[in-house]
């Protein structure tokens, strides 16, 4: 499944670019892209390593509030999307490349990127030496009233992109975690959990996303 959601990122990158750019994603415009920024904001760093940056949005909404973005996204056509808007440094990597030859950084922020399993635990495995002592690690993901109750328990799922791309049934896959199991990747490699958040859109009655902030004991 790993090798699938990468195929699926390369054979999609485009329309995720415009989906980003043309601000089709309602969850986005409403509640977590704003949410991921207050959130930075109540660390306030000097400079951060966006994990999974794809077109490279968050470098362009923080270079006028003064913060350094380094971005990495195992799809090239996404960095190149990135490096083309000019703001931040961006480079292909994938999370197994890691540590990259920048760093460490103040923070470490994923935005609805940390879609694989074995991906994701490497990742993880990498922060003591991405991050700095008393770094944070952001990450926003979906919220698990995202699926239905009886459907609560981790493993990979089929994404459709219905709300904003016309992919068909060639969305990538991601791989769902439940709390517990958020909780525990977070402890077993030593990142105290210091706040969860839920934004919500207005008028909505559920949350758009889970949002976790840590710091590198």
């Amino acid at each position: 499944m790993e090798t699938l959601l990468a195929l699926r990122w390369r054979q999609h990158s485009d329309a995720w670019v415009d989906a980003v750019r043309e601000r089709r994603i309602g969850s986005r415009i409403g509640a977590t892209d704003q949410a991921l920024i207050d959130a930075i904001l109540t660390q306030r760093p000097t400079d951060l390593l966006d994990l999974g940056c794809g077109e490279g949005w968050l470098a362009r909404r923080l270079h006028p509030l003064g913060i350094g973005v380094t971005g990495i996204d195992a799809e090239p056509r996404l960095i190149h999307a990135a490096q083309q808007a000019g703001i931040g440094t961006f480079r292909v990597a994938n999370y197994g490349d890691l540590p990259i030859p920048f760093g460490p950084f103040a923070m470490a922020v994923s935005n609805f990127a940390l879609l694989g399993d074995e991906s994701v635990r490497g990742l993880f495995a990498s922060l003591s030496r991405i991050l700095k002592p008393g770094g944070h690690l952001i990450v926003q993901t979906l919220h698990p009233l995202s699926l239905a109750p009886d459907h609560y328990q981790d493993g990979w799922r089929e994404d459709s992109w219905a709300a904003f791309s016309a992919v068909g049934d060639t969305a990538p896959p991601w791989y769902f975690r439940t709390l517990q199991s958020w909780a525990a990747l977070f402890r077993d490699h030593h990142l105290k959990l210091i706040d969860l958040r839920e934004p919500m859109a207005p008028g909505s009655i559920t949350p758009a996303s889970i949002l976790f902030i840590a710091r590198r004991d």
